[in-house]
Parts: C-alpha cells; structure tokens; sequence
C-alpha cells in the first residue's frame, strides 16, 4: 500500500516563538473591533469577532469608533425609509446590548467616532448646553465602557481617524497607529527611517452594508469586513478579514 504525504505545513522555529510568545500571559493582546453602525450591524460579525478574541488569546478589547450610526439625526439628508431617530436609538440600544453581554469588561475602550457624537453636535447647534445631556454609557447601558476621544497604549495609538488614513496619520504623528473611519479599507503598512519605524493600521468594519442607511456609498466599492489583533504589547498588528 502507497503511504500518503504528510501535507501538514509545519511551523517554523521562528513562528512557533512568535505563538508561544502570544500566548504569553504577560503579553498585551488587543482586540480592535471595526466600526458598527448599530443598529445597521452585520449579524454575522459578532460571533466571528468573538472567535477571533479566542484565537488570537486576546487580553483586551477595544473599539475604534461609530459604535451607533445616528443617521435619523444626522446633518445629511433624510431617508424617509428609514426608523424615525427615536425608533432607531432604541434599535441601536438593542444591538450595543449584544456587543456589551460579549465585551464587558471594567475599562473597555470605546473610541468616539462622528457617527456617535452626532447627537452632541446637534444639542450645540441648538445651543443646549452639555450639563443637560447624558453620557454614552447611560444611554447605551454600558457603564463598564469608557468612551475616549484618542487612546495610547504601548507606544501605539488608537483613534477614529477623520482626519485621513492610518497610513498618513502614522507618518504624521510619527506613531504607530490604528484607526477604523473608512470602511473600504483594510490594511497595515510598516514605514522605517533611518531612526524611526511606525506602522499604519487601518481596521476595516462590520457594518451590513445592504442596509438603506448605507445607500450614499452603493455605487463605491464594498467595505472591509474584519477586524484587527495588536498583538505582543503593541508589536505585532494582524488585519484580519471576515469569510465572505
């Protein structure tokens, strides 16, 4: 009888150390979970980002930004198909509720994107004054979330990223960086100097992108649906992309 070939790739020494080293208990592990959009959220992203937190022995989650979508009271044209801007925060309650009971931690770091600070912007432009309004955690009821505008850790920063790409804001700040923002992008780019290296992390999203709430962006390309690692306190940043 013929005897089969192992075709079993086998790790190489270096690789096998870059694992035992991940699973190091000492060593930071960063989940990034991309923009959501709730309640316009793909249901199948949950439970693959939660498979990934396992994978990859992940210590700490952090998400990087428009964790609602807030298009009923947004400053851009209003789609009459869409909930009424009470009906959809209490849909988005709902779908944050998900994320919450999976990623509840003391200290999880939320990132304020410009979907999420909406409502803030509206309560200025009525000249209503900030006392007045509630924090994101109790509207949300996630009191274990701490939302920040920008969050550095392990020589790396994490932020929403209006302002441009991961790529360019990395090289400006001369930083690494990883930020979410723009949802057709997915990438991490190393730059190196002659006394510096910086890397650039663009996270990608989760959002559904069939929903109405998405029609602005039909005609452009489809988005990036994953998430990334930060992995070895700050020194190893892994995109990871969701199965079609």
């Amino acid at each position: 009888m013929q005897q089969r070939s192992n075709n079993r790739y086998r790790l190489k020494p270096q690789e096998i150390a870059v694992i035992e080293k991940m699973r190091e208990t000492e060593a930071r592990n960063v989940l990034v979970i991309g923009d959501l959009h709730c309640p316009w959220d793909l249901e199948e992203y949950l439970p693959w980002v939660v498979e990934q937190y396992s994978t990859w022995n992940c210590t700490q989650t952090i998400f990087i930004g428009d964790v609602v979508d807030s298009a009923g009271y947004s400053y851009h044209e209003q789609n009459p198909d869409l909930p009424s801007a009470g009906d959809e925060l209490n849909l988005a309650i709902k779908r944050v509720q998900r994320w919450y009971n999976e990623f509840n931690e003391v200290g999880t770091k939320v990132i304020i994107g410009n979907h999420d600070r909406m409502a803030a912007r509206k309560a200025m432009t009525g000249g209503i004054p900030s006392a007045w309004l509630k924090s994101y955690s109790e509207v949300l009821g996630t009191p274990n979330w701490d939302f920040v505008e920008r969050y550095v850790q392990d020589g790396v920063q994490y932020v929403h990223g209006e302002g441009g790409t991961a790529r360019t804001k990395c090289r400006a700040d001369m930083m690494n960086t990883v930020q979410g923002h723009l949802h057709t992008q997915c990438y991490t780019e190393h730059y190196v100097g002659r006394n510096f290296r910086v890397f650039g992390t663009q996270v990608g999203t989760g959002i559904n992108f069939t929903n109405l709430s998405f029609n602005y962006a039909r005609a452009g390309k489809k988005p990036a649906i994953g998430c990334a690692v930060i992995l070895n306190n700050g020194t190893l940043p892994i995109n990871l992309l969701m199965p079609l």
